[in-house]
């Protein structure tokens, strides 16, 4: 069985050879201190590991060190990490959605990263191609705090953004289907470690007919979807499960979110993608802590249903994660995550 088979009969809870492993984000100086000078995609190959996460591709117009405007107007900032983030949004108010000119998703640079993957690696690898639901493009074009207060003051203008958000990334994932793409991740959290970051009900009201019109558009093209969302979600997890989403990503141990109870629930409607703690186990553990943990998400990840499970870190691969705790992760999977457990 290779990767991409691992994978997908993983994502659809069948029978795999092993428990299968990828990360959203990998950091470079971790991957370099397990293979010195090694590239992203050459470490992925080389260590066994399923899948590659493959972004759209968006221009960036640097307007000064480190700060760069991108195609929707929002303005980002470089971080110690591999990725930026936002900065400013673009937008203020309801008089401003005339202002929003998404970017074109038929450009002929939008997919060049993920068709050159497909090219290369499809036949042995999974090709994941990482896309938005309803909530991350909001808060770019507006930031965070103008989000908020629009929340409760103006919630019909966030629903719009939330409309032009679902809309944009529809029309993306059609697109991407027809370069080959068989497997979403959408990245937008709704967390944090003490619950939502908005109350349930205005994530009901607001967001929720977004994500869901999201997730039926993604399954109807054929896709598997797998949903991540960082922090407490235990007041919305049955809504994330009846929108049809197939994984949910991360299972956010320091946020009370237990990966045994999820499987133990849920495990015969969805698989399950987590959660080797990154915040502290890799990158304040031991080795020895890290192997521990390995194994025990590896028994509880398949307790029940023995099958539909994903090993990874409880986020990313960070800066901070020592490389020789991740390697221990990687190592202590491929001894102990071949079936039968």
């Amino acid at each position: 069985m290779n990767s991409k088979e691992r994978l997908i009969n993983a994502i659809l809870r069948k029978e795999v050879d092993r428990i299968p492993t990828f990360e959203w984000s990998i950091d470079k100086n971790v991957i370099n201190g397990i293979l010195p000078d090694a590239s992203e995609e050459d470490f992925i190959c080389k260590m066994n590991i399923d899948a590659f996460v493959v972004e759209v591709d968006y221009k960036k117009y640097e307007i000064a060190p480190g700060i760069f405007k991108n195609e929707w107007g929002v303005i980002e900032r470089t971080t110690s990490e591999t990725h930026t983030i936002s900065a400013e949004g673009c937008i203020k108010n309801f008089n401003d959605l005339k202002k929003i000119n998404p970017p074109d998703v038929k450009a002929s640079y939008r997919f060049n990263t993920f068709e050159k993957m497909i090219k290369k690696h499809s036949g042995e690898k999974a090709i994941i191609l990482r896309l938005n639901d309803v909530l991350s493009i909001p808060r770019n074009l507006l930031g965070y705090e103008n989000l908020f207060i629009n929340i409760a003051t103006n919630p019909d203008f966030v629903k719009n953004l939330v409309d032009i958000s679902a809309e944009y990334n529809i029309a993306l994932a059609k697109e991407a289907v027809k370069k080959g793409a068989k497997i979403v991740f959408t990245g937008d959290d709704y967390a944090y470690d003490k619950g939502l970051l908005i109350s349930p009900e205005a994530f009901n009201e607001i967001f929720y007919p977004g994500f869901k019109k999201v997730v039926k558009n993604f399954k109807d093209l054929g896709l598997l979807v797998i949903k991540h969302t960082d922090g407490n979600i235990w007041d919305i997890i049955d809504k994330l499960i009846e929108a049809g989403i197939d994984c949910l990503d991360p299972i956010d141990p320091t946020s009370g979110m237990d990966i045994l109870s999820v499987k133990t629930k849920y495990g015969d409607k969805i698989s399950i993608k987590g959660n080797v703690n990154c915040a502290y186990t890799l990158s304040l553990g031991t080795i020895e802590e890290t192997i521990a943990e390995t194994k025990k998400c590896i028994k509880d990840g398949t307790y029940k249903y023995k099958y539909g499970y994903i090993l990874s870190s409880s986020n990313s691969i960070h800066s901070s994660v020592k490389p020789e705790n991740y390697k221990a992760m990687l190592d202590t999977l491929m001894k102990y995550g071949k079936y039968p457990i």
